[in-house]
């Protein structure tokens, strides 16, 4: 990022000599593990599928070896690492906006209300999966913190947190017993778990249908479903502490002046180590012995403790990753290699919402078909195809133009004029015209 600020107090979009290449590099990272995620879990089906369907696709020991890989270092830990790095975007934002003299509310609300409108188009026309909509209806909170203190972001990042994922869950599992008694909370969970499960069937059934016209009308029956529910109101939550932790890096240039912060990057890399190999190991166990029929979740009342414990690994992996990249970018040789998925992240958008439209090829019922029948090595396999092909992809697109194309719509909505698409030429020493 350059340390020169524009002269005029009007908002424009941020030339690509401003950007700052390790945010690019982490964001394109960051996509990759959200994609991994993405199909592992819900465009393969398998959280769609009856318990016994999953279990016998990741019985082998290869799959189940690679099933514990994901869950270890891959699940949540990329939606934990692209929402820090949303809100540290906004954080960069709002200093820009201060350097002009201006205020970031009316650009960013802009920028906001475009991005929700690219979501729901997603969510309701694609993929019931989106994450653009949510990230712009929070978006919108985070304009309420900007003015706030260090002591009372950490607050809200210890609520959404610690204290979130313990007292709801808590309130969860003893309020049903202490009301009605053990077993009618037993029952009524059996229940609502049934009717979560037929759910799930439902839009699996509809996945497979050769007809898009099913296909639709499936995924619109889930969101009606979806929306409304209580652990998509925690989710929320848990985006938003992500969010704050992403601003409070930002506010301090934790990412911008990574030679100033090498000591600070350091300790995050050994206690993110520690808090991610706790948290996640201790998830992967108890996935393992319900899977092995040896834990029974409505009697083993600690269970509760399970989310938080869950959330500080969540964190403390993906607090790994960025140290790790931020330490390695400061290398030569690193910063080469690590550079192939900067122009990844110069497009997220754009990548993002390609994945789901291959995806959705590849896997429904009116594409290729393959919901519900690949193994989770097949998939993530697949999926790493993909997303290879995506690296030249990007970096094709942007030596002959300045954004994505999705990032075009979105930049040029937002300022109200149609923004420059195509590289200037400039010509070459021999006089050839070249392009940037």
């Amino acid at each position: 990022m350059s340390d020169s600020v524009p002269s005029a107090s009007s908002a424009r979009p941020v030339d690509a000599s401003e950007r700052l290449p390790l945010l690019d590099v982490l964001r394109g990272f960051a996509l990759w593990g959200v994609f991994v995620s993405n199909s592992f879990a819900w465009f393969s089906g398998r959280v769609l599928m009856p318990r016994e369907q999953a279990q016998a696709l990741a019985a082998p020991p290869f799959e189940a070896a690679v099933t514990a890989l994901y869950h270890f270092f891959v699940n949540q830990k990329f939606v934990t690492l692209f929402a820090f790095l949303f809100g540290l975007g906004f954080s960069i934002q709002l200093k820009r906006a201060e350097g002009r003299g201006a205020s970031v509310v009316p650009v960013y609300s802009r920028r906001l209300l475009v991005l929700l409108g690219i979501g729901v188009v997603h969510l309701t026309a694609l993929w019931a999966g989106d994450v653009l909509s949510t990230y712009a209806l929070l978006g919108f909170a985070l304009l309420l913190f900007r003015d706030r203190s260090d002591r009372m972001l950490w607050m809200w990042v210890g609520l959404s947190v610690v204290v979130v994922p313990l007292l709801v869950p808590a309130l969860l599992h003893f309020g049903p017993i202490l009301l009605h008694g053990a077993q009618a909370a037993a029952d009524a969970a059996k229940a609502t778990e049934a009717m979560e499960a037929q759910t799930r069937g439902q839009l699996l059934l509809g996945l497979k249908s050769d007809s898009l016209w099913t296909t639709q009308a499936a995924n619109a029956h889930f969101l009606q479903y979806m929306l409304p529910t209580l652990k998509r109101l925690l989710w929320m939550i848990f985006i938003l502490g992500r969010f704050l932790l992403g601003l409070l890096a930002g506010r301090h240039l934790l990412l911008q002046d990574v030679e100033r912060h090498r000591a600070w990057h350091r300790k995050l890399l050994g206690w993110g180590l520690v808090l991610g190999v706790l948290g996640n190991g201790a998830g992967v166990v108890v996935q393992h012995l319900r899977l092995a029929g040896l834990l029974d979740p409505s009697k083993a009342h600690w269970m509760f403790t399970l989310s938080a414990i869950q959330e500080l690994g969540y964190l403390g992996l993906a607090a790994f990753y960025v140290a790790a990249f931020a330490l390695l970018f400061q290398k030569e040789r690193w910063r080469r290699w690590l550079g192939v998925l900067a122009p990844v992240g110069r497009m997220a958008l754009t990548n993002y919402l390609l994945q789901t439209v291959v995806s959705l090829c590849l896997y429904d019922g009116w594409g290729l078909g393959l919901v519900g029948k690949l193994t989770p090595s097949a998939c993530v396999a697949l999926t790493m195809g993909v997303f290879a092909l995506q690296i030249p992809f990007s970096h094709a697109w942007l030596s002959r133009f300045r954004f994505g194309p999705a990032e075009w719509l979105w930049r040029s909505l937002t300022y109200g004029q149609r923004q420059p698409m195509r590289l200037a030429l400039k010509p070459s020493p021999a006089g050839v015209p070249d392009v940037q």
